[in-house]
């Protein structure tokens, strides 16, 4: 499926498995944190939407006012950490390089790359809506 021209219809007809779709403050910032810490792609973005893709998984992150007629937004707080409790993980994705990256940004290191004894290394990265992203890479 080409990303960056399909319709909205045709977009939720190709989807399948497991779906993420992440409500965020500024599509624009998300954007920008996610494609350059961790080298993601981004389609078709907006002030409202956007299609991204890590290696071969697609998820959809949302503004807020998306959600104007839907009950989800009443459960967010109207500040600090939206996703606690959830990791997003990034297998395959340097923790190094991407804690790195994100610290450049500002961003907030939950916990600095570590070798873990499940036989990967990684770090945690909050994003400004306070998700923890999770670059992770195998052990030799």
């Amino acid at each position: 499926m080409d990303f960056e021209t399909a319709s909205a219809d045709a977009f939720g007809k190709h989807l399948s498995g497991l779906g993420v779709n992440l409500l965020v403050r500024d599509v624009a910032k998300s954007v920008a944190f996610l494609t350059e810490v961790f080298g993601m792609q981004v389609f078709q973005p907006t002030a409202d939407f956007a299609i991204l893709t890590y290696q071969d998984s697609v998820f959809q992150i949302h503004a807020d006012g998306t959600y104007h007629s839907h009950p989800l937004p009443s459960l967010l707080p109207e500040a600090g950490a939206r996703g606690g409790g959830i990791e997003l993980r990034l297998y395959g994705c340097d923790p190094d390089e991407a804690v790195a990256r994100a610290e450049a940004r500002g961003a907030v290191i939950l916990q600095a790359p570590m070798d873990k004894p499940h036989g990967l290394r990684e770090g945690y990265i909050l994003d400004a809506d306070g998700y923890a992203w999770v670059p992770s890479n195998a052990l030799d």
